[in-house]
């Protein structure tokens, strides 16, 4: 297979990055939208805009490139997803605050108090019980939540204790206060920890006893960390896994366009039957991985270019390029030769 990674590989739907673009919408003209878009290869590949791919996928690389444009040039940090614009050196001063904390629950408490220092329309509870601890994003009235915004200011107090640990914090749960998105499924790539929806606040949860002492991080380590932002933070590295991940993960090491549900299961130390009903808790199954991941592999194998599609077909499992053909437009809404065409 590709020397990509599973972190590297992994895809979210154009439609969970549209609530993003509902945020930049908000601080910058449509020119300057546009110019965003060009400049992280995202309008050119035709992933967003008016005459998008019907299901497109974003890659790891287009939010990065995304994300460092916009926070710039928008001279708001969160880019317009919160009531208040959040100035620049924000994240910094943050990251300042909480890298001498001498826990990881003190970090959330540092963070909690930092952001409440910031937003308007929302606050930060920090609730530390004998076996979980959670944090809330507690609505001050009453607000519409911008799904993206809580998705990114929920995963930037993991992606920090994460970077405080030096590994990556297991999450108990994941709760968000909007109903169930069709794109839910995207979620599981940025949080590896069950999810639920509908709930009366957004929130993150951990076990207590995971929240130890944190390793103190050095200046070279703040810079690193801002240089490369949102990369260390906002995708998984796999580390820990729900049930559909650790699948995941197994099909891709194992060169998995062969492998069956008995495989995976074997791997995974259950039986088949348990390992149904485990991703059927997940909201997912055994096909619906696989295709997503031979979905993600046929998109980087199509934007390097280096690879013919009778090629692709045959690298991720397909008997015959026909058969990659229809499953691709399913994907995608596009053909393997447009969806190339439209990233070169």
């Amino acid at each position: 297979m590709s020397q990509l990674t599973p972190t590297t590989l992994s895809t979210v739907s154009a439609a969970f990055i549209e609530d993003w673009l509902i945020g930049l919408r908000r601080l910058c003209d449509d020119a300057q939208l546009a110019s965003f878009l060009e400049r992280s290869e995202l309008s050119r590949s035709d992933r967003l805009g008016s005459d998008s791919i019907p299901h497109a996928r974003i890659t790891l690389d287009q939010i990065v490139a995304l994300y460092q444009i916009a926070a710039i040039e928008t001279g708001d940090e969160m880019m317009g997803l919160w009531s208040r614009p959040i100035r620049p050196r924000a994240l910094q001063h943050l990251l300042t605050t909480v890298r001498e904390a001498r826990s990881l629950s003190s970090a959330l408490y540092r963070f909690s108090t930092f952001w409440n220092l910031l937003l308007d329309d929302y606050q930060f509870e920090l609730i530390e019980e004998k076996a979980t601890t959670s944090l809330r994003l507690v609505a001050r009235g009453s607000h519409t939540p911008q799904r993206f915004g809580h998705m990114l200011i929920l995963k930037l107090a993991h992606g920090l204790i994460s970077w405080l640990a030096r590994n990556e914090v297991p999450m108990q749960a994941v709760s968000f206060a909007f109903a169930r998105p069709e794109f839910a499924e995207d979620y599981a790539m940025i949080f590896p920890a069950p999810i639920s929806f509908d709930a009366p606040q957004s929130s993150i949860s951990f076990a207590t006893a995971d929240l130890g002492r944190s390793a103190p991080r050095d200046a070279r380590a703040l810079t690193e960390f801002l240089k490369n932002a949102p990369r260390d933070w906002i995708f998984t590295k796999y580390r820990e896994h729900t049930q559909s991940l650790r699948v995941r993960e197994f099909l891709y090491r194992a060169d998995g366009s062969s492998a069956q549900l008995g495989d995976a299961a074997q791997a995974l130390g259950m039986t088949p039957r348990t390992l149904m009903r485990r991703l059927d808790a997940d909201g997912t199954s055994f096909q619906a991985i696989k295709d997503g991941l031979r979905r993600d592999l046929a998109i980087a194998e199509l934007s390097a270019g280096d690879k013919s599609i009778d090629e692709i077909a045959d690298m991720i499992g397909f008997s015959s390029s026909a058969n990659f053909h229809r499953a691709f437009s399913k994907w995608t809404g596009v053909t393997p030769g447009t969806y190339r065409h439209k990233s070169s």
